[in-house]
C-alpha cells in the first residue's frame, strides 16, 4: 500500500476500511488496571480481551494504564504515546491475514528509578487490579527450593529501601502501604506470565519482600489481597522489520504492531477483592480448576516449545514453523509429548491431552507465525525447570519413560555451548548465560556436570534413569550429531 496513516485518535476514521478500529471513544474510559509490562503478548491478549469488551459499550472504567520498571521500558513508552496508546493486531490467520486496532489502554506512566510514578498510581483507590507480564523469571523463585529469593540484590535493595523500590513487586508493597495507611482497601494482584500456579508465586513474591521490611502490612496484604491463578495461551512473535511491514500493508504508520496467531485462551479463578470486570462476555473461561488447564498448557504447549526450539536452533532452523516442517523434530516431539509428559495431564472440561496435542501441531507449524526459535529457546534457565523437569520427575515418580525428555535436556546443554553444528555463533540467550556457558563447554567432556546444576535439576543428577540416559545423549549429540541423536530416540522408541 503506497500511502500511509500514522496511527493516532485523530487518525482513526482514516484507515482502511477492512481494519477493524474501536467502536469506543477515548473520553468513555477510564482507569481501573495498572499493568507492568507492555510487551507483545499483553497487548494481543489481556489488552485484547478487554479492548473487545469496550466494543461491546461495558466496563469503561476498567481501562488500562501501561508501566514498567525497567529503563529500556522508556522506549516501549515513548512508541506508544506518541500513537496515543494504540495498537494495531495483525493476526496471521494461514486462510488469510487482518489487522485490528485496539484502544484499552490509555495512558503510560514515567518510568524512572524510584518508581514513584506507579506507586502513586497504584495507591489510586481507582485501581482495583494491578496485573503483570514481566516474564517467567521475573518473579525471584529460588529455583532449587521454588521459594522466594530474598538474597536477590533488587529484593535485598526493595527490603531496605522500602519508599524507594527498584522491583515490580516492591512498587506494588509500596502501593498498599499507602492505601491501608488511607483506608483505600486492597487491589487484585493478577499474574499473567506462564507459571503453575501463578497468582500463588505473585502472592509469594508480594507477601515475602513486605514481611522483610514489615511484618504487619505483609499480614493485611496476605489476609486482604487476593491473586487469582490464570492461564494465559496465544502465540505472538516478537516485533521487528517484517512484523512493522505487516502494518504498513494495511496502510497503518504504526511503530510497534503486533502480530499473533489465530488462537487465544484464557482461564481465571474468579477470585477478586475489588471487583472485575465481566471478561466472560469476551470470551474469558472463570473456573475453580484452573490448575489442571494451566498444567496441560505449560507442559504441552510451553514444554513442546522447549522439546523443539533447541534442537531447532542447533540445526540452524530460525522459525518454529521450520522446525515442524522438519520431519525428525516433529515426530520427536509428537512421540515425547504423546509418550513422556501426555501421561501426567489430567483432562479438562472439553479437551484431552492428545487432542489438545494435535492442536498444538496445527499452531506450530502456522507457516504465518514468523516465531523464532530464538526467542523461543530463550531463558532456558527459568523454562526448563518450569515446563520440562516436573514431567521428568511424574515419569520417574510413575515408572513412566524419561529417555526422550532426557534427549531435551541434552540438547540444551548442547545449545548452551553457544555454538550450532555448522560452527555459527549462538548470541547469549539466557540471564545466566555466562554460567550457563561455562558448564555446558565441561559437561561435552562430563556430561554429568551439566545435571548438577541442582538450582536447575534438584537431585536429578542422582536418579540414573534420567541421568544415564542424558549423559548418553550428549555424549551422542557430540559424535553423531542432533539429527541422528533425533533418529535413534525415534528408532529406540519404536522398538
Amino acid at each position: 500500500m503506497d500511502e500511509l496513516t500514522p496511527l493516532t485518535l485523530a487518525t482513526l476514521d482514516r484507515l482502511p476500511a477492512q481494519v477493524r478500529v474501536p467502536r469506543y471513544g477515548r473520553a468513555q474510559l477510564s482507569a481501573g488496571i495498572v499493568h507492568i509490562g507492555l510487551g507483545n503478548f499483553h497487548r494481543a491478549h489481556q489488552a485484547w480481551y478487554l479492548h473487545r469488551l469496550f466494543d461491546q459499550g461495558l466496563n469503561h472504567d476498567w481501562a488500562i494504564l501501561g508501566a514498567g520498571v525497567r529503563a529500556r521500558d522508556a522506549a516501549m513508552r515513548d512508541r506508544l504515546l506518541a500513537q496515543d496508546c494504540l495498537c494495531t493486531l495483525v493476526e496471521l490467520d494461514p486462510s488469510g491475514k487482518s489487522a485490528e486496532v485496539t484502544g484499552a489502554m490509555i495512558g503510560f506512566l514515567a518510568v524512572k528509578p524510584d518508581n514513584a510514578a506507579l506507586v502513586a498510581q497504584m495507591a489510586d483507590p481507582a485501581i482495583r487490579i494491578v496485573s503483570l507480564t514481566v516474564t517467567e523469571g521475573g518473579y525471584f523463585i529460588d529455583p532449587a527450593s521454588g521459594g522466594f529469593d530474598s538474597a536477590h540484590p533488587d529484593i535485598v535493595h526493595d527490603a531496605a529501601n522500602p519508599a524507594r523500590p527498584r522491583t515490580a513487586f516492591g512498587a506494588m508493597v509500596a502501593a498498599l502501604r499507602l492505601r491501608r495507611a488511607r483506608g483505600a482497601g486492597p487491589f487484585t494482584g493478577l499474574c499473567c506470565d506462564n507459571l503453575q500456579g501463578n497468582g500463588a508465586v505473585l502472592r509469594q513474591s508480594v507477601v515475602s519482600l513486605a514481611r522483610l521490611s514489615d511484618p504487619d502490612l505483609a499480614d493485611w496484604i496476605d489476609a486482604r489481597c487476593t491473586f487469582p491463578n490464570s492461564m494465559v495461551d496465544c502465540i505472538v512473535p516478537a516485533t521487528g522489520a517484517r512484523e512493522i511491514a505487516l502494518a504498513h500493508g494495511f496502510g497503518i504508520d504504526d511503530t510497534a504492531p503486533v502480530t499473533h496467531e489465530n488462537f487465544r485462551q484464557w482461564v481465571i479463578e474468579d477470585d477478586f477483592c475489588a471487583g472485575r470486570p465481566d471478561w466472560d462476555r469476551a470470551g474469558v473461561t472463570f473456573t475453580d480448576n484452573v490448575h489442571d488447564y494451566e498444567a496441560m498448557k505449560i507442559r504441552i504447549l510451553n514444554g513442546g516449545h522447549q522439546v523443539i526450539s533447541n534442537c531447532g536452533e542447533l540445526l540452524g532452523l530460525n522459525t518454529i514453523a521450520q522446525t515442524m516442517a522438519h520431519d525428525r523434530i516433529r515426530a520427536f516431539l509428537r512421540r515425547v509429548v504423546r509418550h513422556e509428559i501426555a501421561p501426567h495431564v489430567a483432562l479438562v472440561p472439553g479437551a484431552t491431552p492428545l487432542a489438545y496435542l494435535d492442536q498444538i501441531e496445527r499452531r506450530f507449524a502456522n507457516p504465518e507465525i514468523a516465531d523464532t526459535t530464538r526467542r523461543v529457546a530463550f531463558d532456558g534457565s527459568s523454562r526448563h525447570p518450569g515446563f520440562i523437569v516436573p514431567s521428568i520427575r511424574d515419569g520417574l515418580h510413575s515408572g513412566a519413560p524419561v529417555a526422550g525428555l532426557a534427549l531435551v535436556s541434552a540438547l540444551w546443554a548442547r545449545y548452551c555451548t553457544g555454538t550450532r553444528e555448522d560452527g555459527s555463533a549462538i548470541d547469549a540467550n539466557d540471564p545466566n548465560w555466562d554460567a550457563l556457558q561455562s558448564v555446558a563447554q565441561a559437561a561435552a567432556q562430563n556430561p554429568r556436570l551439566w545435571l548438577e546444576q541442582r538450582q536447575y535439576y534438584g537431585d536429578l543428577a542422582q536418579q540414573p534413569r534420567f541421568a544415564d540416559a542424558f549423559c548418553d545423549w550428549l555424549d551422542m549429540i557430540y559424535a553423531d550429531g542432533v539429527d541422528a541423536s533425533l533418529a535413534q530416540y525415534l528408532h529406540q522408541a519404536k522398538a
